[in-house]
């Protein structure tokens, strides 16, 4: 990894060189996207099956493209009971801690006026989980859960098929575990679309969320307004906060855990010790040589990877807000004290014993999370994602009697008559 002295100018080159990778800079595939989309949207299945045949090499048609009860069951006996315990235990806590984002709907009543805000459940939602490369049971979990908790009534979930026509048992597992009753054997643009549209099998929804490559990615962005989307999700990201009393070898291990996402995974180490940064280089040298994803971690180190060193902690916070990255470890003296002065980040690990893989996996908090600088003003996956809002307005005649004078001044101030008069008609003589 590069060693680089922290300035604006370095920090400059750095965010132009992360935004690179988002899906708003890859416009040669829009076209393609386009024309899956535009195909699923006239031919419906057809066009589903025939786009799995060509990217996944699955014969999928009307009677296998559902996961059936007796594939669920062959799935439980696939996976190792070892890693259905840990699936069961992890979903507990991601349930435990989505259950305690739940809102309320309230009302005030006061002198003849009722307003208030009712939360209200989406009908129907679509969940991507990616395939591929790897199966994310994880991504099933904190995908799935919190819109069980949120009461969404239909649950759909589209995952890649192999070229066998079948899903990865883990995936399967995780899914009953979250209580997905529909599995639909499709990926990449065709499964977005089919969510988005609807075809004669499956059944259009109302949101998708989910992460997926840039097919995936770029699909959810164009469907937008027909549907809701969670995000636009880009390439995987950690950024480590420390000073002296790191431990090299845990940063050196965590800026892996993500860097073996995909060649355009970032890992940034931010340091105002010097010693520490030369450490974890040379760490990270050797952890590389034993790891079985070896060649996408050399390639996304080679790319996007970083090591600074700040003069100051300030300076280092200063950048870690302008990054805003989607994984942040704060590895420090006081790194609770720290994290009070970082406003920009998708989630936050605190201390030498909080890798980002727990949150990943175990811990409970989502792990699908605003990338490419998006934790400005992007908020990880929660529950009010899976709800909307309504407001309610109840006045009764002598409340409304009280302000109808008001409201018909500034009807008239924006020159809308209409609204002026269906105000007045109410206390004409």
């Amino acid at each position: 990894m590069q060693i680089i002295r922290l300035t604006n100018e370095t920090k400059n080159d750095l965010l132009e060189s992360l935004l690179k990778r988002s899906p708003n800079q890859y416009s040669e595939y829009e076209a393609k996207v386009i024309d899956i989309l535009e195909d699923v949207k006239k031919n419906g299945d057809e066009a589903v099956f025939r786009l799995t045949k060509t990217f996944d090499k699955a014969d999928i048609n009307k009677s296998n493209l559902y996961v059936t009860n007796d594939e669920i069951e062959e799935a439980y006996t696939l996976v190792k009971p070892e890693v259905i315990d840990v699936i069961k235990k992890a979903a507990a806590n991601i349930r435990k801690f989505h259950e305690k984002q739940r809102r309320n709907s309230w009302f005030d009543n006061e002198e003849g006026i009722i307003v208030g805000q009712r939360i209200i459940p989406l009908e129907s939602c679509g969940i991507y989980v990616p395939g591929g490369k790897a199966a994310y049971p994880s991504s099933v979990l904190m995908n799935a859960i919190p819109a069980k908790v949120a009461g969404v009534k239909r649950i759909i979930m589209t995952t890649p098929p192999g070229k066998d026509g079948k899903i990865s048992p883990n995936t399967i597992v995780a899914a009953n575990e979250a209580g997905i009753t529909e599995i639909i054997k499709c990926g990449g643009a065709q499964a977005i679309a089919a969510l988005a549209y609807g075809t004669e099998s499956i059944s259009r929804v109302d949101k998708i969320v989910g992460p997926g490559n840039i097919f995936v990615a770029l699909a959810k962005k164009r469907v937008y307004g027909n549907v809701s989307i969670d995000s636009i999700a880009g390439p995987s990201e950690i950024l480590v906060l420390a000073d002296e009393t790191a431990n090299p070898r845990f940063v050196a291990a965590d800026l892996l855990s993500q860097a073996e996402h995909d060649e355009l995974a970032s890992a940034i180490l931010i340091t105002t010790s010097e010693k520490l940064a030369n450490q974890v280089k040379i760490e990270i040298d050797g952890f590389i040589e034993k790891l079985s994803r070896a060649e996408i971690i050399r390639k996304s180190i080679e790319k996007f990877g970083y090591i600074f060193i700040a003069d100051t902690m300030e300076d280092a916070i200063n950048a870690v807000n302008d990054i805003a990255s989607e994984h942040l470890e704060i590895v420090t003296k006081d790194p609770f004290a720290d994290m009070t002065k970082v406003t920009n980040a998708g989630a936050v690990f605190l201390g030498s014993y909080s890798s980002e893989p727990l949150g990943d996996y175990f811990a409970g908090p989502n792990h699908v999370l605003p990338t490419n600088g998006t934790a400005k003003f992007f908020s990880p996956l929660n529950l009010d994602d899976f709800v909307k809002k309504s407001s309610v307005i109840s006045y009764t005649k002598e409340a409304l009697s009280d302000v109808y004078k008001d409201i018909i001044t500034f009807a008239n101030a924006e020159g809308l008559t209409a609204h002026a008069n269906s105000v007045a008609v109410r206390f004409e003589d």
